[in-house]
């Protein structure tokens, strides 16, 4: 095993590497309880998804440990469950198993492009200043559905929305829980997320606000209620007209976000790891294997897209070097599945902070976006703040995409478009058509 993860080149051991493990685990352990809640809008069974979201997860991190051999973990992507929640399904009005099709297909397309080696080319095609506005944009669609489940912001008729009543105890408790988890991660606290809302929980049960769970450790809740929806009705379904429309761009949109947001972690915690050579990721071919896999394979138990976790960097700060440090996260997502219990006491007001929490640092690419040239600020904003204006991030992503090949013409930059630019931009008016 030390041999196969070459501990003694990373000057590393199982006790670091198992402690590195933990670290992880930890600074990602909200998902767990986030995920569920997040898709238990869109009408999932909330314990069956808990096990898909712990499944996945462990799928996804264990073949990252034995493939790629990278100190990685992965389980379902926050924005992404949002996208497919309030986009896919509340907005568009998907089905939620014609939702985890969409998922399905992604991971499977996912695959195909990282066999044949297209990645790069997809990357280079896209701007670098419309990803950072994509990511900026979920970060900012995240914190308003966080501050929406927290009641600090409610729907209003006449301005759309308004400050929610601070004194309701639900709202000061999740307002209490913010705190303490901004006090938590400004302090340097690993896993500060995960920490602030046990805390908040806990508060909770302490005032009556939230019951008392009938137990801590219980038996694995069944997926049967999700496990294979993806597929139930297909046969039933009309492709035709805008159904299709839409079905093209939630999977294109799936395929995107993750696509990018796998890539730009993979980069971020290889480089913080020391595992950059010549500007490039050794086996980063089996890494994005691991992420896509495991996003086809939790469609077919029942969660949204898996990608890469930058709070893998946690782990890496503690000395993980080495596959064996995502080997024990992904065992310690299997041995999470028995405390489904605690899902009871993982209300919206405990979950709020991490969702407005993990906003804020999905916003921190907006420092990247060149707001000084035009050409580029003004499809970065409309990019960012369509997302959270029109409670759609495949929106923003359109809108982005279609003003970014204008803008530049106009400034006479064609040489800076690339061809598969045009024909995205093609595709997003005939998705804003299909919506009309």
């Amino acid at each position: 095993m030390h041999r196969y993860f070459e501990f003694k080149k990373w000057n590393t051991g199982y006790k670091k590497e198992s402690m590195a493990g933990l670290t992880t685990f930890l600074a990602m352990a909200y998902i767990l309880f986030v995920n569920p809640s997040v898709l238990s809008d869109a009408g999932m069974d909330e314990g069956a998804v808990f096990t898909a979201t712990a499944v996945s997860a462990a799928i996804g991190t264990l073949i990252m440990g034995f493939l790629a051999r990278y100190p990685i973990a992965l389980a379902p992507g926050m924005g992404l469950n949002a996208f497919f929640t309030y986009t896919v399904v509340l907005n568009m009005g998907i089905e939620w198993q014609l939702a985890l099709f969409s998922v399905f297909v992604s991971g499977i397309i996912f695959i195909i492009i990282t066999l044949f080696g297209i990645r790069e080319k997809i990357i280079n095609a896209i701007p670098a200043q419309l990803k950072y506005a994509s990511a900026a944009g979920i970060g900012l669609f995240i914190a308003f559905v966080g501050l929406q489940n927290a009641g600090i912001v409610i729907p209003n008729e006449d301005t759309a929305v308004a400050l929610g009543n601070m004194t309701e105890p639900t709202t000061v408790l999740a307002c209490f829980g913010l705190v303490v988890t901004v006090v938590l991660m400004v302090l340097g606290f690993r896993g500060g997320i995960f920490y602030g809302m046990v805390i908040t929980a806990i508060a909770g049960i302490i005032v009556g606000i939230i019951g008392l769970p009938q137990g801590i450790v219980g038996s694995i809740p069944s997926v049967s209620p999700t496990f294979g929806s993806a597929f139930t009705f297909l046969g039933e379904v009309d492709w035709t007209g805008q159904l299709f429309g839409q079905m093209l761009i939630v999977v294109l949109t799936f395929l995107f976000v993750d696509f990018f947001d796998t890539a730009g972690t993979l980069y971020a915690v290889a480089n913080q790891a020391g595992f950059i050579k010549n500007d490039k990721l050794p086996r980063a071919g089996r890494s994005l294997l691991a992420d896509s896999s495991a996003t086809s394979i939790g469609a077919i138990f029942g969660t949204s897209t898996t990608t890469a976790y930058i709070e893998s960097s946690s782990g890496v700060a503690a000395g993980g070097r080495t596959g064996f440090t995502s080997v024990v996260t992904g065992l310690l997502f299997i041995l999470a599945l028995f405390f489904s219990p605690l899902l009871v006491v993982v209300t919206d007001q405990v979950t709020a902070p991490a969702l407005i929490i993990v906003g804020v640092l999905m916003a921190s690419s907006l420092r990247l976006i060149e707001w000084d040239r035009l050409e580029i600020a003004l499809p970065a904003f409309l990019t960012v703040v369509a997302m959270p204006m029109t409670y759609s991030i495949a929106t923003g992503i359109a809108l982005g995409f279609i003003f970014y090949p204008i803008t530049m013409l106009l400034k006479g930059k064609r040489s800076e478009i690339h061809p598969i630019m045009y024909v995205l931009f093609f595709v997003f008016i005939i998705y804003f058509a299909f919506l009309g």
